[in-house]
């Protein structure tokens, strides 16, 4: 686990040598704190087709999170960091859905269109998908919550996640509050979130009850470059922001 707390300041710098050629079109997203560092981890919660417009289980302005999700991907891919994608992985008989018992429409069904992820996530080929409510009699909202995502974070070492996705009343929150229990460092992507808001300050509410965990939320802050390893591009950098966590 990372033993230094995040206490990031927003910093502009503007640097000569190497750098990255880059266009307004391939925006890119600083991650949270000062830097990211062996031993994090990314984390993307439930972006999937029924969760996004056009779906039957849309969360509103969902498809808004794809943007900076893909610039923090690319930046833990290219520092070679962890790079998880969670999913609803549902049967077709699952207790979550109307006419088993449940609350919300049939989504996700294992297979189907609405259960893969958008073609405009870039996922990298090496992420690691992490399946749930796999089961038709158990539900889960957490990523952590009947799969193998703990052990998997254990072995590779990884003692602080960031984490963004879909809804952030449900999924979001779940996931966060089992990786705070789990003793792992936990920094919020807002800027890569979205609420489903059934009820006006639902997705307010799970972001407060997040922080009272001890979760850190990072507002996140759009960049004209990506910083990546020495020696991988040449030509001039963009500066590069930092970004703040509040705590």
């Amino acid at each position: 686990m990372n033993g230094n707390p995040l206490r990031p300041t927003i910093q502009r710098t503007d640097r000569g040598g190497a750098g990255v050629h880059t266009s307004a079109s391939s925006a890119r997203y600083a991650a949270a704190g000062h830097s990211c560092q062996p031993g994090d981890a990314l984390i993307v919660v439930d972006v999937q087709n029924d969760f996004l417009p056009g779906g039957v289980l849309a969360v509103p302005g969902g498809g808004g999170v794809i943007e900076p999700l893909n610039g923090y991907i690319q930046q833990f891919a290219r520092l070679r960091l962890p790079v998880f994608a969670t999913r609803d992985w549902h049967p077709r008989e699952h207790c979550s859905f109307r006419q088993h018992g449940g609350r919300w429409p049939p989504h996700c069904v294992a297979g189907t269109q609405g259960a893969k992820f958008p073609s405009e996530l870039q996922l990298p080929p090496e992420v690691r998908v992490i399946s749930k409510a796999t089961q038709p009699e158990a539900d889960a909202y957490s990523g952590f919550q009947g799969t193998d995502l703990a052990p998997q974070l254990r072995d590779l070492g990884c003692g602080r996640v960031f984490i963004g996705g879909l809804a952030t009343e449900y999924c979001v929150r779940a996931t966060v509050l089992d990786a705070r229990a789990a003793g792992l460092q936990v920094v919020v992507l807002a800027d890569a979130i979205r609420a489903l808001d059934a009820q006006p300050g639902d997705g307010e509410h799970a972001l407060a009850e997040m922080k009272a965990s001890g979760a850190q939320v990072s507002p996140g802050r759009r960049l004209p470059g990506a910083q990546v390893p020495d020696g991988e591009v040449a030509g001039r950098s963009p500066p590069r922001l930092e970004v703040t966590c509040s705590s």
